[in-house]
């Protein structure tokens, strides 16, 4: 039986009044907890703030540990590669020195040159090449595999942890910002490790070798060269550091517009029909200039490193131009020795350049990153239970026992309710908006743990519940509807993944789904787009409730559910749900008073407290909040 058969379409939850009962609420920090992080691994550390660096990096060597024996293989490919790269230079100058020798030119000439030695050392050469070649490219194929295998691991990681975060910390964040995070900061994370682990592992090594050869060749030259290393190695943190928090701010203000055009086109509508599409264009058009500002100097710090680089390198390159030519000049290296010296220095200023040019991607990286590991870092709905070994059929007794809940600390919403409902009873809530309606049937749900008190079902605190458990139990209908992308079938399916072809056409005719299905050219394969907008408002409606059919809850929450019927068919729904109801426990939401005056036991609510209870007649009798409601609905009626 399905886990959950909400149909709340607004992306934060099962709620819809809810949204009028509590104030707007800001982000919290990030709490430290341990988070699993897929198969075989995890990344729990202490939260820290966004900017840290360090501890961001930290992380992403624990993200990446999973295939520390393929980054290992990859280290020792680049090795070599590099290495053999690094000995091409110097190989190079000593068949040039065989040329110039071979032509009398060189201090050490002889009568010929010979051919014999230039082609055996061109051929190893061009053989060793044909090495660093092959393993730069198993190199690039491993790493390829390291960085998808580890960003896989980490969208489970990411999907897991949806799934464990409480509504009230969906509720406090954009939606749109979510979804950049979880899509965008992922996929720019994936790019900026394919783009700079091998680049700069490379660069770093290729540093290292060149500086070691042209020590073997000239340790005058070698300074020469390393001159303009301490001015390089500034300039790239000079512009590393500001560029760094301008990439974070970036992709901070991408989330921000990701959210708004979500919003905007999920209420397109609304937008269009209030005429209010210039000032929906208007905070668009600041947010996107704050995206631009941020992207335009995030892009063009990071675009001075490589000018910069170069013109350190043109210094570099003139200084062992001169030098070198003196030292030619006396005899002191030969021409070989000042050719490989030449492409040493080039080579040595290229890395160092690429260097730098990573450096900034992998800051944008690294601040995707931050922004995932803040999600991550989320605190989580309190630890699941144990499953019940063979649990017991549920009758449906539901007790609340001096109930406190909160959605804001500080600002309580219910305050010590005591409320018992037998098992088949029909309990109809009904109240002013605010009054603390939907909240009850959110904790019934464990939608939100309380603050104080306990409810219990058939004698058992259902904290005790695995939450998957319990709401197996529970059926639920929302006023707001929610489809997915599939046919009628699929959706109808939903709430009974196991259910038969002819289980799904008994709750389709008992809801009256049927008499429309049927005039529809395809059917119940009729494919519902994901907006679902190509069937009515009141047919979506009569799938959700045929989907909650299917489930067959031994609990039934229906929350203003047949509001969006038209009178005729919210008739033909109320008779089907009577025959639902049927030695069911169910809590019928409703500000129609004519939905509920059958109900066992009408709560009437007001700022979170129930103020009357009782049967329709009963409360009429009374004169009270009741017969107010009543009152102002059919003024003027027989009752």
């Amino acid at each position: 039986m399905s886990s959950d058969t909400s149909t709340n379409g607004s992306g934060s939850g099962p709620i819809d009044e809810a949204d009028d009962e509590r104030e707007i609420l800001t982000t919290t920090g990030a709490a430290a907890r341990k988070t699993s992080f897929g198969p075989g691994g995890s990344i729990g550390m202490p939260a820290e703030k966004s900017s840290n660096f360090k501890v961001t990096l930290r992380r992403l060597g624990e993200i990446l540990y999973n295939e520390k024996g393929k980054l290992w293989l990859i280290g020792v490919f680049t090795i070599v590669s590099v290495g053999i790269t690094v000995l091409g230079p110097r190989l190079l100058g000593n068949a040039t020195d065989i040329i110039v020798d071979g032509l009398g030119i060189g201090p050490n000439g002889t009568n010929g040159i010979d051919f014999d030695e230039l082609r055996g050392l061109l051929l190893l050469l061009v053989g060793l090449y044909a090495i660093a070649f092959g393993l730069a490219y198993a190199q690039s194929y491993m790493l390829a595999g390291v960085v998808q295998r580890s960003m896989y691991r980490l969208r489970e990681s990411v999907e897991t942890k949806l799934n464990r975060l409480p509504l009230s910390y969906i509720d406090k964040q954009s939606r749109g910002d979510l979804l950049s995070r979880v899509t965008n900061d992922i996929d720019n994370l994936a790019q900026s490790l394919q783009q700079t682990v091998s680049q700069i592992l490379t660069s770093m090594l290729t540093l290292i070798g060149v500086a070691v050869m042209m020590f073997l060749i000239s340790p005058l030259l070698a300074l020469v060269a390393l001159v303009t290393v301490p001015a390089s190695i500034l300039l790239i943190k000079v512009i590393g550091g500001r560029a760094g928090p301008r990439f974070v701010q970036q992709w901070r203000h991408t989330g921000a517009v990701n959210g708004q055009a979500e919003e905007v086109f999920t209420g397109h509508a609304i937008v269009k029909s209030f005429g209010r599409h210039r000032e929906v264009e208007e905070r668009f058009r600041e947010d996107n200039d704050k995206l631009y500002e941020a992207s335009f100097a995030a892009q063009f710090m990071s675009s001075l490193i490589q000018p910069a680089m170069t013109f350190m390198g043109n210094i570099q390159y003139v200084l062992i131009a001169v030098v070198g030519g003196l030292r030619i000049s006396s005899g002191a290296i030969s021409i070989g020795d000042m050719q490989a010296m030449i492409q040493y220095a080039r080579n040595f200023s290229e890395p160092l350049t690429r260097m730098a040019s990573m450096a900034t991607t992998f800051q944008s990286g690294i601040a995707s990153l931050e922004r995932v590991l803040e999600l991550l870092d989320a605190d989580e709905q309190t630890v699941e239970q144990e499953p019940t070994v063979d649990p017991p059929a549920v009758l449906g007794r539901v007790v609340f026992d001096d109930v406190d809940f909160s959605y804001v600390a500080g600002s309580p919403l219910i305050e010590g309710m005591n409320l018992t409902v037998e098992p088949g009873q029909t309990i109809a809530i009904v109240g002013p908006t605010g009054a603390g309606k939907t909240t009850l049937v959110n904790l019934i749900m464990r939608f939100y743990d309380l603050d104080g008190g306990t409810i219990s079902l058939d004698g058992r605190d259902i904290a005790s519940y695995p939450r998957a458990e319990l709401r197996s139990k529970v059926g639920m209908v929302l006023q707001d509807t929610w489809l997915f992308g599939g046919t009628i079938r699929e959706n109808l399916a939903y709430g009974n993944p196991s259910a038969t072809e002819d289980q799904i056409l008994e709750a389709a005719r008992v809801t009256y789904v049927d008499r429309f299905v049927s005039s529809l050219p395809d059917g119940y394969d009729t494919v519902i787009n994901d907006e679902g907008d190509n069937i009515s408002i009141g047919e979506k409606q009569l799938l959700t409730i045929a989907r909650a059919f299917l489930a067959n809850p031994s609990i039934l929450i229906l929350d203003e559910a047949t509001s969006s019927v038209d009178t005729r068919t919210e008739v033909l729904i109320q008779e089907a749900m009577n025959a639902l109801r049927q030695d069911r426990t169910s809590f019928v939401i409703a500000h129609r008073l004519s939905t509920i005056r059958g109900a066992d036991v009408i709560l009437v609510m007001e700022d979170g407290h129930i103020v009357e209870q009782g049967n329709h007649l009963e409360l009429l009798a009374r004169r009270g909040a009741y017969a107010r409601l009543h009152g102002a609905q059919f003024a003027g009626q027989t009752t």
